[in-house]
């Protein structure tokens, strides 16, 4: 006891020094120091971020809240579920006649250059090969302009960027009058095709935000403006040519070109957050600040490949071969309106007539695009990959009437040539955009749309220097059109091959119905297939067992009713799942049922 009582005063007392003495194995001081110098140090680096937070943090929380907030106007303008409601209507109608126009000023002006092609090439004294590079860059810059054009639409909005491409292509059109040697045209061209896309993509990105149950049909009456601007400035060209020459008619068209600005007031943005761009999203400011202290490479990595789509071209297939096929047509695709007008007027027909021959590709694209786009909403036509086969189809026709142009020279066989021209033409301006948005998701769209142009503004730059160096050996414009032809063709024909075997490829991947994206491994001849087991008995019957015996391949075990469950991602759940699912699974696993 007397020990007991002793050690207990000396734990008292070490007690007592280590909580008013200023030492002993107990202190606490050296743990309160630590303490405070860790608040202090925590204190200070929160002090630094606030210091170093952007200004306007406040305002932009409260952005925040109100983008989140539903839309005083019934969701019309709102956003849902994280991406803006298409109100399938409304101002949408006003959008719509926006983008008309500005497809018709953008797409369908590069068909006037035609007319002027010989005072180009006469001015200058160039060959066909220089001389059509004057077209060619301007195209090619039309298309090429995707990835720019993304960067301007998520920075700026649609609505700014198609009044800027307004602006530029009106002023280096009209400064192209001024031009005293042929660069000078590559020069202005190429400005004035820059311009063109930044008007003509965000339109048609507007067009996808707000149409969806009416897409297709917005979708083709946006793209007669295509072919209105096809039938009109030829004409209007070819009157400006007679009365002011080519380099007043460049200021004249410049001057023109401007009321792409008034489509791109229009073109009002549904929500705040789409004002920012197609799938837009605010970042958190931590998030800002991370992203502003990465090297700039690392940056420019993520932005390309954010803008670039190359995460779609190796993941998603279709994607993929819709890009190949549409880069190889675009290669022979644009040069018969290049080079029409010239061998129209080699051949003993007027300017005037060939004027005219132009104009007739315009004006059958104009009743030919509604009308497929009241073909296209049959409901034999919908769904899957059907478009896609449209599509197809109206390249190969496109690609076969440009041997019949080169084979015959009468005015009258032209004339038929035009016409079949332009009624493929205009299905393929109604599909070549709603079957890329078939494709990939709406946020997706504006970088997919961006690859696709950009593949296509290579095609189309080379596509009439070469037509002209092969002019420039031959002397023959029939070579020109039966190597369109080639071009156009085999691209159709790729195109339907490519999804005709992702329908019913048999490598192992459902690529349809229920089961998609699911992998089939059959059995090898020393396995037994895996029994599961319910309530002590296995799964299935010997009903369902002795059906599925009859569909297997003598060399391949049949899978048992549990492995099918697995392989479908668990949608049957039972025998009776089972037995109601056998003929679809037996369509649907191309490696195990013949």
């Amino acid at each position: 006891m007397t020990g007991d009582g002793a050690v207990g005063q000396r734990l008292a007392s070490a007690a007592r020094s280590g909580h008013h003495g200023d030492g002993g194995p107990l202190s606490r001081r050296p743990w309160t120091q630590d303490t405070r110098d860790a608040r202090e140090g925590k204190d200070a680096m929160l002090s630094r971020n606030l210091d170093s937070e952007e200004p306007g943090t406040e305002k932009e929380q409260q952005e925040e809240e109100e983008e989140a907030a539903p839309s005083p106007d019934g969701g019309q303008t709102g956003v849902q579920g994280g991406q803006p409601k298409a109100p399938d209507g409304g101002w949408g109608w006003m959008v719509l006649l926006a983008t008309f126009l500005v497809q018709g000023l953008t797409l369908g002006f590069p068909s006037c250059i035609g007319i002027f092609y010989t005072d180009l090439q006469t001015e200058f004294k160039a060959s066909n090969t220089q001389t059509s590079w004057v077209p060619a860059i301007m195209i090619a810059m039309l298309h090429a302009g995707g990835p720019l054009c993304s960067v301007f639409v998520e920075h700026f909005g649609c609505r700014a960027t198609v009044m800027a491409g307004g602006v530029l292509s009106g002023l280096s059109m009209a400064a192209g009058c001024f031009a005293r040697t042929i660069t000078d045209l590559y020069i202005t061209s190429m400005v004035t095709g820059l311009g063109f896309s930044l008007s003509l993509y965000p339109s048609v990105t507007m067009i996808g935000q707000y149409f969806v149950r009416r897409r297709v049909l917005a979708n083709a009456l946006a793209s007669t403006g295509t072919a209105l601007g096809y039938s009109a400035t030829p004409l209007a060209a070819n009157w400006l040519h007679g009365r002011y020459g080519w380099r007043g008619s460049f200021l004249v068209l410049g001057g023109v070109l401007l009321n792409c600005c008034v489509c791109g007031a229009v073109m009002r943005p549904l929500a705040r957050a789409s004002s920012r761009g197609a799938g837009a999203r605010r970042l958190p400011r931590g998030k800002r600040r991370n992203d502003e202290e990465e090297p700039l490479a690392r940056r420019l990595v993520a932005s390309a490949r954010r803008h670039m789509a190359f995460d779609l071209l190796l993941s998603n297939a279709r994607y993929r071969a819709y890009t190949v096929a549409v880069t190889w047509v675009m290669l022979g695709f644009m040069v018969p309106q290049v080079y029409l007008v010239p061998y129209a007027t080699s051949n003993r027909v007027d300017l005037g007539g060939a004027a005219l021959l132009m104009s007739v590709i315009g004006l059958v694209s104009v009743v030919s695009r509604p009308a497929s786009a009241v073909l296209l909403g049959l409901p034999c036509l919908r769904g899957g990959s059907r478009l896609a086969h449209t599509l197809a189809g109206a390249l190969i026709v496109n690609g076969l009437s440009n041997s019949v142009c080169g084979a015959w020279t009468h005015f009258r066989v032209l004339l038929l040539y035009v016409v079949v021209f332009g009624v493929s033409q205009g299905l393929m301006g109604s599909l070549i955009y709603t079957v890329l948005m078939g494709l990939v998701d709406m946020k997706d769209f504006p970088p997919a749309l961006g690859m696709v142009s950009l593949l296509q503004g290579s095609a189309l730059l080379v596509g009439p220097p070469l037509a002209g160096m092969l002019l420039d050996a031959t002397g023959q414009y029939s070579y020109v059109f039966h190597a369109c032809n080639v071009a156009v063709t085999s691209g159709g024909l790729f195109l339907l091959g490519s999804f005709c075997y992702l329908d019913r490829r048999k490598d192992g991947h459902v690529t349809r119905g229920l089961c998609q994206d699911q992998t089939v491994t059959p059995l090898s001849d020393s396995e037994d297939p895996p029994v599961s087991t319910q309530g002590g008995q296995p799964i299935g019957s010997a009903d369902v067992n002795s059906r599925s015996q009859t569909h297997v391949s003598p060399k391949v075990h049949p899978i048992s009713t549990a492995v099918q469950p697995q392989v479908c991602g668990g949608l049957a759940q039972s025998a009776q799942d089972m037995e109601y699912l056998q003929p679809t699974l037996a369509s649907l696993l191309p490696h195990t049922f013949v």
